[in-house]
């Protein structure tokens, strides 16, 4: 790559994540999921710039894989282990028990019906049993939905990669030719066992080693965070288990620790890199779609979302869930709201890396597939929700203390380090004069904080945390340079705040 070709490539990149930004804000007005722009957006720039079309499966496949890896360890990194502990037990049967019935309802009906290829017909049913992790946290967190069955669909999505990955791989590449039918399930059992086991020793690592890392910058300790999670992935594929079970795991405990530094930040920097990862895989998609293929594919796709949406799943969730007592209206919403997105389309183009015959007619099928799902059935979810009564009303919500940016809030912290001689060393802090819109929330001395009172006097050496409205933030730099030259008797002269009179 050249720098004329690199320059070329980061100002595609740039305008296609800004155009695809700008899309959520119209994404809500229109009433369908961002992700669905996303697709859509990537299936036009490959269509009408042929330079930016993808065909290469493979690379497509690992970078689906990459950016389904931040995006679990976002999931994870918010999920508590107390409010998935309620539910683990559920949650897994929903994510083995709904692959084998997806599997069934769909697959069968091909083979036997319309006698379509066995290895396409399962990798067809299995990659539609994929629920999508950026989907479900996308649509859920914005309903008010009970948190048992937020964290129940969560889990779902966050686990039931790992057994799908492994069958289709298995499928794809011939290996069940050579393996005995019976057999499959425990290799995928155990794939799942090893990833579970990485996740669970590398989370633990995390939980210890974070906590008493002495970084000298908050940065670096997101980047930590986030370098051991991808970690997991990486030691439990060399040790030919599930990375994807071992992310999503690792997240979890990593996310959960009570002494986890600077959560806000790893948050933070986890949220954008998994929204990062959700643009570029939808829009990576729609890149390798070829829309000119499409028209043949919508009957096997209609009939598959139709089996999928009004058997398999109400099946699924009914068989899962009703051994653990789950009500009713819980396994109605869990029986609709099996979220489909960017994670089935991903696992439809392993069968076009290994060469599957065929494999581009199931590829478009799931494409077509997620494509009507997002369109037709993800708007209705929070409608469903609230008629089926899983959703609660606002007069009844539990009070929420929400840790926010202060951006958010419009308002802006600001730090002042107060040396040796300077004019503020002796003043009261309520002393101080700081416009409307501002105050000193905590003063740090000696490595404690205290809130000052009025009977708070600054010292030497002291650190003053103050809180201002955007209003004020111009106004309340000026006071303090102002207090820090003239001290507590400082008048205000000029826009600058300067401590004396102009003709001084």
């Amino acid at each position: 790559m050249t720098l004329e070709s690199l320059a070329l490539a980061t100002l595609v990149g740039a305008l296609i994540v800004l155009v695809a930004i700008f899309a959520v804000r119209f994404a809500g007005k229109l009433g369908v999921p961002g992700l669905l722009l996303y697709l859509i957006l990537g299936m036009i720039l490959g269509a009408t710039i042929p330079a930016l079309s993808l065909d290469d499966a493979t690379l497509a496949t690992v970078l689906g894989y990459s950016a389904l890896v931040l995006i679990l360890a976002h999931g994870g990194l918010t999920t508590r282990v107390d409010q998935l502990r309620p539910v683990l037990a559920p949650s897994l049967a929903l994510a083995s028990v709904g692959i084998a019935v997806s599997i069934a309802v769909v697959a069968l009906p091909l083979i036997f019906i319309f006698d379509f290829d066995p290895q396409l017909a399962v990798v067809l049913g299995t990659v539609l049993a994929a629920t999508d992790a950026a989907a479900v946290f996308s649509v859920l967190r914005r309903m008010k939905v009970t948190e048992k069955v937020r964290t129940l669909l969560e889990a779902e999505a966050g686990f039931n990669d790992a057994p799908v990955v492994v069958i289709v791989s298995i499928v794809a590449s011939g290996a069940w030719e050579q393996t005995a039918a019976w057999t499959i399930p425990f290799l995928v059992i155990a794939e799942i066992i090893g990833g579970a086991a990485v996740g669970i020793a590398v989370g633990y690592l995390g939980r210890f080693i974070l906590p008493r890392l002495a970084l000298p910058g908050v940065g670096l300790y997101p980047i930590a965070a986030l370098a051991l999670i991808v970690f997991s992935y990486g030691a439990a594929s060399v040790l030919h288990s599930s990375g994807f079970m071992a992310v999503y795991i690792s997240a979890i405990l990593i996310g959960s620790a009570k002494q986890l530094p600077h959560r806000r930040s790893i948050l933070g920097f986890s949220d954008g890199l998994s929204w990062i990862a959700e643009i570029g895989l939808f829009v990576m998609l729609g890149l390798l779609a070829d829309i000119g293929r499409l028209p043949e594919a919508i009957p096997l796709a209609v009939g598959s979302v139709l089996l999928l949406i009004l058997v398999a799943r109400p099946l699924a969730a009914t068989v899962s869930l009703l051994p653990f007592r789950m009500g009713a209206k819980t396994i109605a919403f869990v029986s609709v709201a099996g979220l489909r997105g960017a994670v089935p389309i991903v696992f439809a183009a392993i069968p076009l890396g290994f060469g599957v015959p065929g494999a581009e007619l199931i590829f478009d099928a799931t494409l077509i597939a997620v494509l009507l799902l997002l369109l037709v059935h993800t708007p209705f979810i929070p409608a469903m929700g609230r008629k089926i009564g899983v959703c609660l009303p606002e007069q009844v919500r539990e009070l929420e203390v929400e840790s926010a940016p202060l951006d958010a809030m419009s308002a802006t912290v600001l730090g002042v380090d107060v040396p040796k001689g300077s004019a503020l060393v002796g003043v009261f802090v309520m002393e101080m004069g700081l416009p409307t819109g501002a105050a000193v929330s905590l003063v740090i001395r000696g490595g404690a904080a205290e809130v000052p009172n009025e009977h708070t006097r600054i010292r030497a050496e002291d650190q003053l945390v103050i809180v201002a409205t955007l209003e004020a933030q111009v106004r309340t730099e000026e006071r303090i340079r102002v207090l820090s030259i003239g001290g507590r008797l400082a008048r205000w002269y000029g826009s600058m705040g300067s401590a004396f009179p102009p003709d001084q």
